[in-house]
């Protein structure tokens, strides 16, 4: 089953922040909550990085059928790291490689993300807002977390009036339906044939040649 959107953008992210940030941190995951907890462990992972999906902002559609709607996306990179000196030095870093600091980080998450589609049929990512998360000592140690925000948008397809979901295949977006036994509805008839009419001045509505255009399986 694919997933939806919004998992494939938030992997899609945390894959190429694995690459592109190397050493600079010491793991990418998606967000579970380890920020809410103030705790020693957490610290210890730092310097790290954790992408989360900030919501739908808005959702317009793009043609008066309104059969297909663009939804603005927000996602969030969170950075963390931490220091042994002082709070300044989480921001700025240390002199050796191991002490990277947020806002080094900052820059370099920013770059890795800015315009890039990911290979996904999604608008280019686009920087937004750096907010402070909270700067801290704690435990003898100086820690310092920014969230940082990109914006994306993709197209979602409405279903027709009145039909339900007709996934074709375990790869379908639509698969859940079926997965869960929710109520299908039937798939669309394959093409065969269309018919051309064409019509010689003057037009007296009677087509003048007709064309007949059928699939190769027919």
């Amino acid at each position: 089953m694919s997933a939806p959107i919004v998992t494939a953008v938030e992997l899609a992210i945390v894959a190429r922040l694995r690459l592109g940030l190397g050493k600079m941190v010491k793991s990418v995951e998606t967000y579970g909550g380890e920020l809410d907890d103030e705790t020693d462990e957490v610290v210890r992972r730092f310097p790290a990085a954790w992408v989360t999906f900030g919501g739908i902002r808005d959702t317009q559609p793009t043609s008066t059928s309104r059969d297909k709607w663009r939804a603005e996306a927000l996602f969030a990179v969170m950075i963390g790291a931490r220091s042994l000196r002082n709070e300044q030095a989480a921001r700025h870093g240390g002199a050796g490689k191991h002490e990277v600091g947020t806002n080094q980080l900052i820059y370099a998450v920013r770059r890795l993300l800015t315009q890039q589609d990911l290979d996904l049929p999604i608008r280019e990512l686009a920087p937004g807002k750096v907010r402070t998360l909270r700067h801290v000592i704690l435990s003898q140690e100086a820690f310092s977390c920014y969230a940082l925000e990109f914006h994306t948008a993709w197209i979602d397809e409405a279903l027709p009036r009145a039909r339900f979901p007709a996934p074709d295949g375990p790869d379908h977006p639509d698969a859940i339906f079926a997965e869960y036994q929710g109520h299908l509805g039937e798939p669309d008839t394959d093409w065969l044939r269309t018919g051309l009419n064409y019509y010689l001045a003057p037009n007296d509505g009677k087509a003048d040649a007709t064309d007949l255009i059928g699939s190769a399986e027919e």
